[in-house]
């Protein structure tokens, strides 16, 4: 008669360590959380980054095909210059070879063109020669300075294609770099949030482990005890929980929620429970609340291994997770996330089948 007394207290004893368990494991769930939302946080910013990087890459490439566009018409002005400078040598020549001979006779008037003719038609001959003499110099003058002017400007837009497209270069490489670098560091940001996030979750199974061994270590010394001193409040809902659906659970850690998923391919809440309970020969239907209804009523201060925690109220559950111990349980969350430990912060009350 004494023996049930002395296993309601050590529920109680029970009870108590794993809401302390509790409390520190849900103190742990707080970093993650907050790892997590970080770890969105910077993912969305490394999203805006590699839409700059794309850009900035693309302005990069423009302004390489912008600067061959660039040598290839510094090779065409090299082409005219040599040529401009060709004409204005021979323009030097020619009038050089005037100016020399012109230095050697003496000026010819047009006293003794006249008297010089021998008819008339030879007078008009000596004339048009002469006119076209002078139009000669006068043309040779104006190319040798139009040869000077085209060198000259020539030079100075030869000067300004290169500046302009060594700058456009620099800036454009200045940007890439400057957004390549952004990225950088946020990879590296990234990789060293989902370092301390997986760091975090191995930290929680670990403790929720050891935590459902003592749950279990202590359910057991309490079933093999015998008479003893009384007792507690707690109601004893009777038998035992399933441990060895929380190491069928384990084994599914990873796999995708999927919506009304119950299958190794991805699970819901309750398709994940409903799965891990027909391993070992239970059947259970696929629905949170109905899950509920059909289980047993466990208080969350006698949960054991296996059990099932409900969220929602007496008329609906509207999720279900497998506990494991420790405060924590296996669960399978929302859409986007994967079958993963949890706490059971939040729920109302337990199952047991």
């Amino acid at each position: 008669m004494n023996g049930r007394p002395r296993i309601t207290t050590l529920f109680l004893l029970s009870g108590t360590l794993l809401f302390s368990l509790l409390f520190t494991t849900s103190s742990f769930a707080s970093p993650i959380s907050s790892k997590k939302a970080q770890l969105r946080e910077v993912q969305a910013k490394l999203q805006a980054v590699y839409q700059k990087v794309d850009v900035a890459v693309e302005k990069y490439n423009q302004a390489r095909s912008q600067l061959e566009t660039v040598k290839k018409q510094i090779g065409e002005n090299q082409r005219l210059l040599k040529v401009a400078e060709y004409n204005l040598e021979v323009a030097n020549r020619q009038l050089t070879a005037r100016a020399e001979n012109m230095y050697r006779s003496r000026d010819v008037s047009v006293v003794d063109v006249l008297f010089a003719a021998s008819s008339f038609d030879d007078l008009v001959t000596q004339l048009s020669l002469m006119e076209r003499l002078g139009n000669s110099d006068v043309d040779t003058v104006k190319s040798i300075a139009a040869y000077r002017q085209d060198i000259r400007d020539r030079r100075v837009k030869l000067d300004a294609d290169k500046k302009a497209a060594a700058k456009l270069v620099d800036e454009a490489a200045a940007q890439k770099a400057e957004v390549v670098a952004l990225e950088n560091r946020l990879e590296s940001m990234t990789a060293g949030i989902k370092a301390d996030i997986r760091r975090l979750q191995e930290q929680e199974a670990a403790r929720a482990r050891a935590a459902a061994q003592a749950a279990a270590a202590a359910a057991n010394t309490g079933t093999g005890s015998g008479s003893g001193g009384g007792g507690g409040t707690v109601v004893d809902p009777g038998g035992s929980g399933h441990s060895a659906v929380v190491a069928i659970a384990q084994r599914y850690l990873g796999v995708p929620y999927v919506y009304g998923g119950a299958s190794p391919s991805g699970f819901d809440c309750s398709g994940l429970a409903m799965y891990c309970y027909a391993q070992i020969g239970i059947g259970l239907a696929h629905g949170a609340t109905a899950q509920q209804q059909a289980s047993r009523p466990v208080p969350l201060n006698a949960l054991q291994p296996g059990d099932l925690v409900f969220f929602g109220s007496a008329s609906y559950s509207h999720h279900v997770g497998i506990y494991v111990g420790g405060g924590s349980m296996i669960h399978a969350p929302h859409t986007g996330a994967v079958v993963s430990y949890g706490s059971i912060g939040g729920a109302w009350i337990g199952g047991r089948f």
